[in-house]
């Protein structure tokens, strides 16, 4: 049931429900459709929800057949491979899936940035870094549009926590706006092509996203250039009436209320009918463009076989190798394996609510590892399928599709059982899994951003057992989102950071622990020591304010998706986002952002400019040496740090990044950059425009955020004001942030 589905009571148009009818199971289980007016030829347009796959109903009543969609890797992991030609090829696949099942606009990708590791929906979201962000969703974006149908970029703007996500007001500056929260978006606008885009459910300096002509007007329009149209979140704002003057020119789901609101609005000269001919205009553009307006015939068979091996593929390269100590990995000489933790038989591919995928199948770990050739101990596994399946059946009923199940507590292991195993099997794996999702954000706890006492005690015991062995073990991460990794990590051998993987996850693993695919993952989000070294920790999610309503509280349904009490979050930290806080500030971390090992080793050298003067641009190249004995990737990422001057800086920011093909032992490739005029700007609030200091600015090319290899500086004769733009979201009260 969709809980902000129109009330039949609401609409008395007989006419209005016939369409309804007639439309709602063209795609059973879209999220949602816009209107059909059949004599006028304006066929609907089915949206469905998707960030990493479509969701439709995998079975439909009276129909044997089964609609089963793929489950992709998260954003987060699409992130980590710093290969946006990957990505764009995920966004085909999805795509294809899209158009093939009958629906004509995808709900995604999400593209918030990830302020804070709580946040329930960073699972949905690519990094902590607006450039990532930006030019992942951009290549989502060509490579699910390629296919003939829409995408609809989400959520605009600043929706980075789901507490009181309906309400809060986000305090920020005109700065940290344009040069991070909004960044991404205008990238992904002027490089994707977006058909639509959603706006949030919060304010932002205290106007709902979806009635801010602010921020769908002024900056969307008219300093960016989006030419598709916009629509709310469902059940998204509170005035249809701002709404169709901001911009946002489809209110979903829709109500007869919001429609009489409108119509009554246009009686009393309140809302001027050519701005709902603008909104009437800017959705028709897009629905001749569908699908359904083409006339397509959707087979309903897409290939769902060759977009598993696209997935499986894609999650390979987006893992994250964390530690491998004494070479633990990959495997070699290793025949059988013994398996520990709920996360090894219950894999996690995804996360949950909008972001969920109805898909035929998710392979776990002991799949993947037994397809791969290996066979996994006996006695160990079979104690916690026990246990996983006693605690299964102690599991309150799921109330709601969005919310997520229940979690199953980790295997107390003996001592003695991993003793024996240790002399029964080659090596040990631990899996640490964890789950997220829409409505509900994350904890600084233990079982959820700290391990449990459990897990801490499963990777002692285990680990124990098998060095008294000689033997080696390895711990996997399945998480959504980041978490401490500080406390633990010196006890296993090896640490591979698998994220939510998709459906294909038993298998990608598997094949980056025996070493088919060469890890070439790096960080898009920085691993604090501790929760309390993030920036944002000590305001997020912000404060709740006095409720003067009289507001009931409701369902947990209701708590988690309709809760309407008012809450303001600050933004203190301003633009001292991720690895721009901890490198300014000098505050040491676990991982930092660009962190990734390899099986093989590279060497970045030779850096050669065109010049020490930047004339409207900069050029520069680097090799990339494949220095080790095995096949692999390089990411080189490129960092600028600017020189003192009116504004204040971070002492490095992210402005160009590019991954080698697959390099042969002794083999080099040379990788080039060019940095234009915005890549060493930063926003000035005093003119609203983008302006580049005068000064030496120092270029930076390295392997993550701490490990440059290469460096060089060049000059900027004067300043050099290199855009203008609106002035729009000024904040309400001056903000105190932070300043080094």
């Amino acid at each position: 049931m969709n809980p902000f589905a129109p009330k039949k009571e609401e609409l008395n148009d007989s006419a209005y429900w016939v369409m309804v009818e007639k439309i709602r199971d063209l795609v059973p289980g879209a999220a949602g459709r816009t209107a059909e007016f059949e004599s006028l030829g304006i066929p609907t347009n089915v949206l469905c929800d998707g960030p990493a796959g479509l969701r439709i109903n995998p079975m439909r009543k009276g129909d044997s057949n089964t609609y089963f969609c793929t489950a992709f890797p998260i954003a987060t992991l699409l992130a980590s491979s710093w290969d946006t030609a990957l990505v764009r090829s995920v966004g085909e696949a999805m795509g294809n899936e899209v158009l093939e099942y009958g629906a004509d606009v995808i709900l995604g990708p999400g593209m918030n940035l990830q302020r804070n590791p709580l946040c329930g929906r960073n699972f949905e979201y690519y990094s902590e870094d607006p450039l990532i962000t930006g030019k992942m969703a951009a290549a989502m974006v060509r490579g699910i549009q390629s296919q003939g149908v829409g995408t609809s970029i989400k959520h605009f703007a600043v929706n980075n926590q789901e507490t009181n996500r309906n309400t809060v007001n986000t305090i920020v500056s005109e700065r940290a706006l344009r040069e991070l929260y909004l960044e991404g978006f205008r990238i992904a606008v002027q490089e994707g092509q977006p058909w639509t885009v959603m706006s949030s459910y919060n304010k932002i300096n205290g106007a709902y996203t979806s009635e801010s002509h602010d921020l769908l007007t002024k900056i969307l329009r008219n300093d960016w250039g989006f030419k598709g149209y916009v629509m709310t979140d469902w059940g998204g704002g509170k005035d249809p009436v701002a709404q169709m003057k901001a911009g946002n020119d489809l209110l979903m789901p829709g109500s007869g209320k919001q429609i009489s609101e409108i119509i009554q609005a246009v009686k009393e000269g309140k809302l001027e009918e050519k701005v709902l001919d603008k909104n009437v205009e800017n959705i028709l553009n897009i629905v001749l463009k569908s699908p359904k307006f083409r006339g397509y015939a959707n087979s309903n068979k897409p290939d769902l076989k060759a977009h598993a091996e696209v997935t499986r593929k894609a999650a390979a390269e987006g893992m994250v190798l964390l530690k491998n100590g004494n070479n633990a990995l990959p495997f070699s000489n290793i025949k059988k394996v013994a398996i520990f933790g709920v996360g090894s038989f219950n894999l996690i591919s995804g996360g949950t609510g909008s972001g969920d995928v109805n898909e035929a199948y998710t392979v776990s770990l002991v799949q993947g590892l037994e397809n791969a050739g290996l066979s996994i101990e006996e006695k160990s596994m079979k104690e916690q399928l026990d246990h996983i399946q006693k605690a299964k059946a102690k599991q309150p009923k799921q109330l709601f599709f969005f919310m997520p199940p229940a979690v199953i507590p980790e295997f107390s292991v003996k001592p003695a059982l991993a003793s024996a195993a240790a002399q029964n099997a080659d090596a040990a794996l631990i899996t640490i899994s964890r789950i997220s999702g829409e409505g509900a954000d994350r904890k600084a706890e233990k079982g959820d951003f700290y391990l449990s006492d459990e897990e801490v005690n499963l990777i002692k015991i285990v680990s124990s057992a098998f060095h008294a062995a000689g033997k080696k073990v390895v711990v996997v991460l399945n998480i959504g989102g980041v978490i401490e990794t500080a406390s633990w990590r010196d006890i296993p051998d090896a640490v591979l950071l698998a994220w939510q993987p998709g459906q294909e996850a038993g298998n990608s693993i598997a094949d980056v622990l025996l070493g088919k695919v060469n890890p070439s993952g790096k960080l898009a989000c920085t691993f604090p020591m501790k929760y309390d070294d993030v920036p944002s920790a000590k305001n997020f999610p912000g404060i709740e304010l006095p409720d003067t309503s009289t507001r009931k509280p409701g369902s947990p349904l209701e708590e988690a998706f309709l809760r309407a009490k008012p809450a303001e979050v600050v933004y203190e930290e301003d633009i001292f986002v991720g690895y721009r806080y901890f490198t300014t500030f000098n505050v040491p971390v676990a991982y930092e952002f660009g962190y990734g090992l390899s099986y093989t080793t590279f060497d970045v050298s030779n850096l050669v400019a065109s010049s020490g003067q930047f004339a409207g641009k900069y050029e520069f190249s680097v090799d990339v040496k494949n220095t080790g004995n095995t096949p692999g990737r390089e990411v080189v990422q490129v960092y600028l740090s600017a020189p003192a001057g009116k504004l204040v800086k971070p002492a490095e920011k992210l402005v160009a990044f590019a991954k080698t093909s697959l390099l042969q032992p002794g083999e080099t490739q040379t990788l080039h950059f060019v940095l234009t005029p915005r890549d060493l700007a930063s926003f000035d609030e005093a003119t609203s425009t983008w302006i580049a200091e005068k000064g030496n600015y120092e270029v930076r090319a390295g392997v993550s955020s701490l490990d440059i290899r290469q460096k060089a500086t060049f000059e900027l004769a004067k300043n050099l004001t290199v855009e203008k733009n609106t002035k729009a979201l000024v904040p309400e009260r001056e903000i105190k942030v932070l300043r080094p």
